[in-house]
C-alpha cells in the first residue's frame, strides 16, 4: 500500500515524467518535421506540468501579506519560469512551422528522409 501511496502522491511528477518521454520519442522516431515539432510541444508543457508540481505546497497560500504568522506560502517563481517558458515554446514552435512551410515550398515534401536525399542529389548535381 506504501508504493500505492507514494505514486499518488507524486502523480504530477510522474505525469510529467511520461509526457516529456513521449514528445522525446516522438521527435527522435518520426521523420515527419511537423510531428517533430509537435513533440517539442509535447516536451515543453511536461516542463511547465513538473514546474507546477514543484511549485505546489500543500496547505500553502498565495504569496500575499496577510499579517498572519507561521503560514506557510507557495513559491512564486515556478509561476512566472512557466508564463517565460510558454512565450519562449510559441516562438519556437511558430518558427518551426514557418521553416517547414518554406521547406514544402522548396522541396515538396516534409518528411525528413526524402529531405536528405533531394539535398544529396543537389549537392551531387552541384
Amino acid at each position: 500500500m506504501k508504493i500505492i501511496q507514494v505514486f499518488v502522491d507524486n502523480i504530477n511528477f510522474i505525469g510529467a515524467v511520461a509526457l516529456f518521454l513521449i514528445g522525446l520519442r516522438t521527435v527522435v522516431t518520426k521523420k515527419n518535421l511537423i510531428k517533430r515539432i509537435m513533440g517539442l510541444n509535447i516536451m515543453g508543457t511536461s516542463i511547465f506540468l513538473f514546474l507546477v508540481a514543484i511549485g505546489n505546497v500543500t496547505g500553502g497560500v498565495p504569496p500575499i501579506l496577510s499579517g498572519e504568522e507561521g503560514v506557510t506560502y507557495i513559491n512564486p517563481i515556478p509561476s512566472v519560469l512557466i508564463l517565460t517558458g510558454i512565450v519562449v515554446v510559441v516562438s519556437i514552435t511558430v518558427y518551426s512551422l514557418s521553416l517547414t512551410v518554406k521547406i514544402y515550398e522548396m522541396y515538396g515534401t516534409i518528411n525528413q528522409d526524402e529531405l536528405t536525399n533531394l539535398i544529396r542529389e543537389d549537392d551531387l548535381h552541384d
